[in-house]
């Protein structure tokens, strides 16, 4: 039996990929010159350092939208990772494009974001805003390239150039590739569902405060044809699949439509395009725009969310600023970190980095008296 080699994949590749996909012998490279694995591409190699992160073990107990204590069934960054990766290679898959591109962005989009959820980042923001700032992709990068302590001959994780070109996000000066538009409308097919599903798992709303949006009652009605109980367990999980499916579907003929016109445009140019390719019909962005609209108002501003959001920023200013009182609390680890970056931004860096749990056993440590330090 002849063994499968990286120069086999390369090939396969090259002859089944869409010429304006990205093909990882065709990489740019790293930043600090390796020698190539025998038996994965670059891309996938990547993938795998990124899986074995520990700043991607972390999500595991880091918010989406429920903290973690609230239920074991609730999304998690990690949970909503991984859907947004499924989500990602099947589009990948049905437009041949790189799949193993798309993973890795699709793993590691969410590296960056803090504990407690958005107000992680909210918090984060204001408190970082005269010391060069707070965003998650940029925390996403930093810590691919500096923050990650994996290996003895440079920082980082040392990613290909496209997979960190994928991470930037609101960094571009020209338009991102296929592969990094897929993943960033799958992060938002992946977001919008399975926050409607939690929602309605959660009892913030209920299936009658949904017969209004447009993508629900399409599905509702095709359901109950087939004479499926919606209100049912099994009815509301399948309206949640109709719904990712009818996205999904309708992302992959309009892109479709756009690629056809550019049958063999190379990667370089779909960059130089002024707008991006990999998108939503106009109807379809009505309807997640309706959707989005109803998910703010029954849900992110629901009165347990904004509680549980409000204490999140509280925690997170309360630690802040007791490192920056005085910073020989940090541990000696992190504090090696002052020889080369500011007090601030390690203190940052070492904020961002913390679970919900952590950062909620790090409170009491600092400012119950009675808890062990």
């Amino acid at each position: 039996m002849t063994l499968i080699t990286r120069a086999n994949i390369e090939e396969r590749e090259r002859q089944w990929l869409r010429p304006a996909a990205l093909r990882s012998g065709e990489s740019q490279g790293r930043r600090y010159t390796e020698k190539e694995h025998d038996y994965r591409t670059a891309f996938q190699r990547d993938r795998d350092r990124i899986i074995h992160s520990t700043a991607f073990r972390r999500l595991e107990y880091k918010t989406q939208v429920f903290v973690n204590h609230e239920g074991d069934h609730y999304r998690t960054r990690l949970t909503h990772t991984l859907e947004t990766n499924q989500i990602a290679r099947t589009i990948g898959r049905v437009l041949r494009l790189n799949e193993d591109l798309i993973e890795c962005i699709a793993l590691a989009h969410d590296l960056g974001h803090g504990p407690f959820g958005h107000a992680g980042q909210d918090a984060l923001q204001v408190l970082m805003k005269q010391y060069g700032g707070f965003e998650h992709n940029q925390q996403c990068l930093r810590i691919v390239e500096l923050l990650e302590d994996n290996y003895s001959t440079f920082p980082g994780l040392n990613l290909t150039a496209e997979v960190r070109d994928g991470l930037r996000k609101h960094q571009k000066k020209a338009v991102p590739s296929l592969e990094a538009q897929v993943v960033d409308l799958a992060d938002e097919i992946a977001y919008d569902s399975h926050d409607l599903d939690d929602g309605l798992r959660a009892g913030y709303f209920h299936e009658k405060d949904l017969d209004n949006l447009k993508l629900w009652k399409k599905n509702k009605d095709y359901l109950r044809r087939h004479k499926v109980n919606i209100q049912e367990t099994h009815g509301r999980k399948a309206a949640i699949r109709l719904i990712i499916n009818q996205q999904v579907n309708d992302l992959l003929k309009m892109t479709e439509r756009q690629l056809a016109r550019f049958k063999n445009v190379k990667p370089s140019v779909v960059r130089a395009k002024a707008e991006e390719m990999v998108r939503f019909s106009p109807q379809m962005k009505r309807d997640k725009a309706e959707l989005k609209r109803f998910l703010h108002r029954e849900l992110y501003h629901h009165y347990r969310v904004v509680r549980m959001t409000d204490k999140g920023k509280r925690f997170i200013e309360n630690i802040f600023r007791a490192y920056l009182k005085e910073p020989m609390q940090l541990p000696p680890g992190i504090r090696l970190r002052l020889k080369t970056d500011p007090l601030e931004r390690v203190i940052c860096d070492y904020v961002a980095g913390m679970t919900d749990r952590f950062a909620l056993d790090e409170y009491k440590r600092l400012f119950e008296p009675y808890e062990r330090v």
